[in-house]
């Protein structure tokens, strides 16, 4: 096992624990908080898991991202402009893009739900979820190389 090994290991962890949060909050927490509280109840219980969960988000899900993966594409030698090349520069290209417009539709779910915007806060979160599990997807197309 090597440090790279290590890099990696927390890159996966922590994208598989923000997406398996995003499931857990969308498939079991929702559903439930929606059958047990009134609405006024289950707003206040959605919007403490949404802050917890943005905050933890903010604090260690984004930092771990950011830094191992700028550390495991430097150790790959990744450019900008290898980010045009056919096969991984195109398809690293294509998570980065992804990922950037998943944070930012997270970021507006959150701005949303605070501004009692029920409709649009539920279509970025639905966004969010579908773009983070489009990540995860082009993550496991990159070529081992």
């Amino acid at each position: 096992m090597t440090w790279w090994s290590v890099i990696r290991f927390l890159h996966v962890l922590s994208a598989a624990l923000w997406v398996g949060g995003q499931l857990t909050v969308s498939l079991v927490v929702l559903p439930l908080a929606r059958r047990m509280f009134d609405a006024g109840r289950r707003a206040e219980v959605l919007r403490a898991v949404g802050r917890r969960f943005g905050l933890i988000t903010a604090a260690v899900f984004l930092p771990v991202q950011l830094v191992t993966g700028v550390a495991l594409a430097a150790r790959k030698g990744v450019t900008w402009e290898s980010l045009a090349d056919p096969g991984y520069g195109r398809i690293l290209l294509a998570k980065l893009l992804l990922f950037c417009a998943v944070m930012a539709a997270a970021a507006l779910h959150g701005w949303a739900s605070g501004a009692g915007r029920p409709r649009l806060a539920r279509a970025l979160a639905v966004s969010s979820l579908l773009g983070s599990l489009g990540v995860v997807l082009l993550a496991t197309a990159l070529p081992v190389t």
